[in-house]
């Protein structure tokens, strides 16, 4: 339809003055299925694609009928492309056919069956698809086409309403359950009663609406809701919050804008549609990537039919409509998704873990400070944890840590949290309040005879820490330790560092915020140094560096960082002084203490692997 109208040396030079981060809802699903035509789909993966096809109806037009760009996007979705995008699902917004006779609509059908038990997927009647007022009309080519029936054999298939022209889908995909309902283009009340059922019956699942007319754009891209839709707004869309995400097709040009529902939440609106591009549309499909850690939805548009031409022979409209790259149909939208499906949706998040359960062969400390670890300090936010409190070592190998504030600090210096990473095993913290201009700050030190001091991990070691940095962040703590052995690297024979007075192991945070993992292996007189990229504020970060007895390997949030050291390093040179978490001395005196949160700290006389750490990772 138309339109309606640096170096380590260089860096520390500069501190030598001051030395010093839905569950799954239903049965249990397997992670991943074949697709039967060589892509996977993986259901546990927290990203995911939904892939969108608005009006082909120019590509099933009486005897001007061309298929063949519809086929090569069903290729492409069922392809090798549904593993590497992890393609979920894909639904078509209406307008199959130009006509809706029964001869397009056999070729449409025959087309789409190249998708049959290969792709889930939704279509909903368009005007060209079907005539009649509304989803009352009866019996019609369309619906026997794709009516029900159609969808009966598909895993995400929930139901239609009694006439046939709205279904509704469930999608498992990103660890959660997903709604999509498929209204008729002009849905009647008993199909928006039947709508409200469905949203009834699955109130904890977040839903897209697909339909044909709810919005149009102006030539800028900026949408507003067609007098349809607004009846579909008012009555059904804005009262119920599970609706995130509309899209229809219908109008051209496409466009988008963001709405308030009764809830006062946002709710997108998308319109797609490019038949009155280049060969009907050329077959273009919208690409809605979820991607649920970093909480977006990246959106891309085009042709698999032009981009599986060879490029030498594209002519120049072809080259055009490869890709759509304008702000209409290539763009990225945030949601914070826990937050936004928090209303219907609560995420529940993992439980506490017992320290037995997180102490794997070869643990030689383990601190937390929840009731289990921190003696009579824990339970209310806030608090101060006096000097002299204990944090207990939960392997119980003699490796207790004692609260010392440094200078003249003040109590509140170190206050309890109840602020953890979502996947630390404790769900408890210590805020410390460390900084210089005057130097001040609070460590927790090990005894004079704690086993830990004299360790030397020849076999290997695994350092783990949960940590976060305050937003806003706030003062000068560059250098500031998060955990280190006390002790001078020159009196462990070492002159291969930047100074003499340097501990032998710490790990510590650059003026950038780049977290710096320096060690004096046993082996050699060397310094092999691992710098990671700069850590955000207001956000837990796990910290893991791994010594496999040959070289360092440092991992954040599991992944592993680009500058380790390949210099070998071996074991660690402790000199029997205590290891502290909170502060690195310098010269064998602390100046500044740390600034942020530490949850768990956990030390394994072996080399882990990711799926071992306190917080597994795949």
């Amino acid at each position: 339809m138309a339109h309606p109208t640096l170096g380590r040396r260089a860096l520390l030079t500069a501190a030598v003055a001051a030395p010093a981060a839905g569950a799954l809802a239903g049965p249990a699903a397997s992670p991943a299925h074949a697709s039967g035509n060589g892509g996977r789909f993986d259901r546990e993966s927290p990203r995911f694609t939904i892939g969108v096809l608005p009006d082909t109806q120019y590509l099933f037009d009486e005897d001007r009928s061309d298929p063949d760009p519809v086929r090569q996007t069903f290729r492409f979705l069922t392809g090798g492309e549904r593993e590497s995008r992890n393609i979920a699902f894909m639904t078509h917004l209406g307008d199959v056919t130009e006509h809706g006779t029964q001869e397009e609509l056999a070729l449409a059908s025959d087309t789409f069956r190249q998708l049959d038990g290969r792709l889930p997927y939704s279509v909903l009647a368009g005007n060209h698809d079907v005539s009649g007022a509304d989803d009352q009309r009866g019996d019609s080519a369309y619906l026997k086409a794709f009516g029900p029936s159609r969808y009966a054999r598909m895993s995400t298939f929930r139901g239609a309403s009694p006439d046939g022209y709205n279904s509704h889908h469930v999608i498992e995909a990103g660890g959660r359950r997903w709604l999509v309902l498929a209204l008729d283009w002009r849905v009647s009340d008993q199909g928006l009663r039947w709508a409200q059922s469905v949203i009834d019956a699955n109130r904890t699942l977040p839903a897209i609406l697909t339909t044909h007319d709810l919005a149009w754009a102006d030539d800028t891209g900026a949408a507003a809701l067609s007098q349809h839709g607004q009846r579909l707004w008012d009555a059904f869309i804005k009262r119920n919050d599970q609706i995130f995400l509309t899209l229809n097709g219908h109008y051209w040009p496409s466009g988008r804008t963001v709405l308030k529902n009764d809830a006062g939440h946002d709710v997108h609106v998308h319109i797609t549609n490019y038949q009155d591009r280049y060969y009907g549309g050329a077959g273009m499909v919208r690409l809605y990537a979820f991607d649920l850690v970093r909480n977006v939805i990246d959106v891309e548009t085009i042709s698999p039919w032009l981009l599986e031409r060879d490029p030498d022979e594209r002519t120049p409209l072809e080259a055009e409509h490869l890709e759509l790259t304008g702000p209409v149909d290539r763009f990225s939208i945030e949601i914070d998704f826990d937050e936004r499906f928090a209303g219907f949706a609560p995420r529940t998040p993992p439980p506490a873990r017992p320290a037995r359960a997180v102490m794997p062969r070869g643990t030689v400390a383990y601190w937390r400070f929840d009731a289990e670890g921190l003696a009579g300090a824990a339970g209310t936010d806030g608090a101060i944890v006096p000097a002299g409190t204990v944090a207990r070592d939960l392997t119980g190998g003699g490796n207790d840590l004692t609260m010392e504030l440094l200078h003249a600090s003040a109590p509140e210096t170190l206050t309890w949290s109840a602020e953890h990473h979502e996947g630390q095993p404790a769900h408890a913290s210590l805020r410390f309040d460390g900084g210089k201009s005057p130097d001040r700050g609070a460590v927790l030190r090990s005894g004079p005879n704690a086993p830990v001091n004299s360790m030397t991990f020849t076999s290997g070691y695994t350092i783990e820490a949960f940590i976060k940095l305050p937003e806003p962040f706030e003062g000068d703590h560059a250098w500031m330790g998060i955990l280190s052995w006390e002790g001078r690297s020159g009196d462990a024979g070492k002159s291969s560092g930047w100074s003499p007075d340097e501990p032998t192991c710490s790990l510590n945070l650059s003026p950038e915020r780049f977290l710096q993992f320096v060690v004096y292996p046993t082996d050699r007189d060397a310094d092999p140094t691992s710098w990671s990229h700069a850590l955000p504020v207001g956000r837990w970060t796990h910290v893991a560096v791994v010594n496999d007895s040959r070289r360092t390997i440092m991992y954040v949030d599991g992944s592993k960082i680009a500058r380790n050291p390949s210099q070998r390093s071996k074991g660690i040179s402790t000199l029997g002084r205590p290891f502290a978490i909170g502060g690195t001395q310098f010269a064998l005196t602390y100046g500044q203490g740390f600034y942020g949160w530490i949850g768990d700290v956990r030390i394994v006389s072996r080399a882990l692997r990711p799926k071992e750490f306190l917080r597994p990772y795949a």
